[in-house]
């Protein structure tokens, strides 16, 4: 594919991984339990029972893996800190083996010319904080700025980008709601508490990285594109319904300072009978940004549904009246989500029209697809449906600069294959093929494709 995408003079090329996906080393050098560890250990929360013990015991492994980041070229690796391995009950001291650990990569990446950003909580929560109530109740928020303040005072002198939160969507519905992922539960009022700690945690976090003096800091979000599957009165509000739990619960209070208007439509009684929201919350909450960090995948058709109620007793967050319809005529990928390139672009201007100057820079923290990849005899990975993917992409989002959205960056994810939450080791992100048994590393067609991108703009 030679029609490779441009981009401006300064745009930053990285690649992304997270702690849980890839470290492993899930009992040494003093890191406690995380919300996935037990998660990942019950029986039946994960395809196959698969956990992250070793991952791809990047752990040992990292500089192997700094060499590859060498290699491909990238100005940035995105990584996530563990919080087990900085406080293994997620309070107290320090573990100086952890902070070691975080230390010895920044320098890796350092010397190898590559500008670390670190990602301060990608669901790894210590299963400690998790029995004492986890992000529903708002101590957790007060732990979280304790420990950011911990990790900033040790690596914010190399460090220059922070995020605060990664997709806190996943960590709120999907953890507290739907209950696919850690800690597992399905509630309702609490979930809507959780979504609101993390946003306090959030803005707790922001000051103690402006006290440490970091260069830039930011939230990575996943917003969705929610399209209603027709234009009927009912879908369009199922679509307001499903942008609000997924995009304005998160963008409305970080970008605008408020909650969205759609909030008791959305989620009725739950929301309305809450307590967390205290004042000047929304002040905490709303403090300036240097970046917003973007992860899209795929589109959303959404029509009208009915609440959907297993036990007439218990009504979850998520119940909210839309359900997600087979996007028609697209390639689907191994995850079966949609490959729809342009909506990336209607993302991007959408979140610019509706936030106008507020909507700071942005970066792509997150983008990418799991794909079949063909091994073949010689060894070599090809992966010509991610190539196609990542071009697509990188396209549809050099439209969205030219229609006047600014980004400043693009993080491929993933550099490695790696254990895909409650999918397990099934499904392959990686633009480096990670043989579990063996721990061999072996760069794909799209490793090499992006390889190529990026020295295409280094002249």
């Amino acid at each position: 594919m030679s029609d490779l995408p441009v981009f401006p003079e300064g745009f930053v090329f990285g690649a992304a991984t997270a702690s849980y996906q890839i470290e492993g080393a899930a009992n040494e050098d003093g890191r406690g339990p995380s919300i996935w560890d037990v998660y990942s250990h019950t029986p039946g929360r994960t395809d196959g029972g698969d956990t992250g013990d070793v991952a791809c015991d990047h752990y040992h492994r990292y500089p192997e893996d700094v060499a590859l980041l060498r290699d491909l070229g990238v100005e940035s690796y995105r990584f996530s800190i563990a919080w087990p391995r900085i406080q293994p009950t997620g309070q107290g001291p320090a573990n100086q083996k952890g902070l070691d650990f975080y230390s010895r990569l920044v320098d890796e990446l350092l010397e190898a010319g590559i500008e670390p950003a670190a990602t301060l909580y990608h669901w790894d929560l210590p299963q400690a904080l998790e029995d004492r109530g986890g992000w529903r109740v708002r101590e957790t928020a007060e732990r979280f700025a304790e420990y950011t303040a911990i990790v900033a005072g040790h690596l914010a002198d190399r460090v220059p980008r922070w995020i605060t939160l990664n997709e806190p969507w996943c960590s709120a519905f999907l953890g507290y709601s739907v209950g696919r992922h850690a800690p597992g539960a399905q509630e309702g009022t609490p979930a809507l508490a959780a979504a609101h700690h993390l946003l306090v945690g959030h803005g707790l976090a922001v000051k103690e990285l402006r006290a440490a003096g970091v260069r830039e800091v930011g939230i990575t979000l996943n917003p969705d594109f929610n399209v209603p599957a027709t234009d009927s009165a009912a879908d369009r509000g199922a679509a307001l319904r499903a942008d609000t739990q997924h995009n304005l619960v998160w963008t409305d209070p970080i970008l605008a300072g408020r909650y969205p208007a759609s909030d008791e439509d959305t989620w009725g009684e739950l929301i309305t009978r809450q307590d967390f929201r205290l004042d000047g919350d929304l002040d905490l909450i709303a403090q300036p940004l240097d970046f917003l960090g973007v992860n899209y995948y795929r589109p959303t058709l959404v029509a009208d549904a009915p609440h959907r109620e297993p036990d007439p007793a218990v009504r979850v967050a998520t119940d909210n009246r839309y359900a997600e319809r087979p996007w028609p005529d697209v390639r689907r990928n191994s995850m079966g989500w949609p490959v729809v390139p342009e909506t990336f672009t209607q993302l991007l201007t959408g979140l610019k029209e509706r936030y106008g100057d507020a909507l700071p820079p942005i970066h792509i923290t997150e983008n990418g697809t799991a794909e079949h990849d063909e091994v073949a005899a010689d060894g070599a990975v090809h992966d010509a449906d991610r190539v196609t993917y990542l071009h697509d992409h990188l396209t549809a989002l050099r439209t969205a600069m030219d229609a006047g959205v600014d980004v400043r960056g693009y993080y491929v994810w993933s550099l490695l294959d790696n254990f895909e939450w409650a999918l397990g080791y099934a499904k392959r992100f990686g633009i480096v093929r990670v043989d579990y048994d063996t721990q061999e590393r072996t760069p794909k067609d799209s490793y090499h494709w992006y390889r190529k991108l990026i020295a295409a703009h280094r002249g």
